[in-house]
């Protein structure tokens, strides 16, 4: 799946991308969690999600309702790297837990680590842009990527963003599929 990955980011005629993908190879992106509790808690779960939002992205970007002209390049940039942010994230813990005879032990699991604390979205948004250029779209799309989960005083702003630039919401409808429909 890596493999798969870095070739549809490679494909992405962007400067700076070799930047990009060198930063991916020395974080943990390619064998992070998706989250610490929830989809994709997992070794490599990041990685899945982020290939699944991909396949569900560009279907419902071919099949959507109203027609959306976006090209590959942003569908692959939006859906695979909407959670950049969680790169070197989570780090592995352990605490004590009885395991099926009754006995504690040590169990590892996963737990935050947040070194650059600037939200998630907008994280996203900031730390593609230390590499590659986006366009607007790819940016709205990957700021509110988590839709109506953001507090609710952004709910309007959410909306308004929808309407502009449908690529975010079909983004965050990929999310929450991925999420919810494939548990990854």
């Amino acid at each position: 799946m890596k493999d798969e990955f870095i070739k549809l980011l490679k494909e992405i005629n962007r400067e700076g991308m070799d930047k990009l993908l060198d930063f991916l190879e020395k974080s943990d992106f390619y064998t992070a969690p998706a989250s610490t509790r929830f989809h994709g808690c997992k070794e490599n779960g990041l990685l899945e999600h982020s290939m699944k939002v991909y396949e569900i992205l560009k279907y419902k970007v071919e099949n959507c309702v109203i027609p959306i002209e976006v090209s590959e390049e942003t569908i692959r940039i939006v859906a695979l790297l909407h959670d950049i942010c969680k790169a070197n994230y989570y780090k592995i813990d352990y605490r004590n837990a009885k395991n099926s005879l009754g006995v504690w032990e040590k169990v590892p699991y996963y737990t935050v680590d947040d070194t650059i604390p600037y939200g998630h979205g907008e994280k996203s948004v900031m730390m593609l842009t230390e590499y590659i250029k986006l366009t607007n779209e790819e940016k709205y799309a990957i700021r509110w990527h988590m839709g109506y989960t953001e507090p609710k005083e952004l709910y309007s702003t959410i909306g308004l963003a929808y309407k502009k630039y449908p690529l975010a919401l079909l983004a965050h409808e990929a999310d929450l599929e991925a999420t919810y429909f494939y548990d990854i």
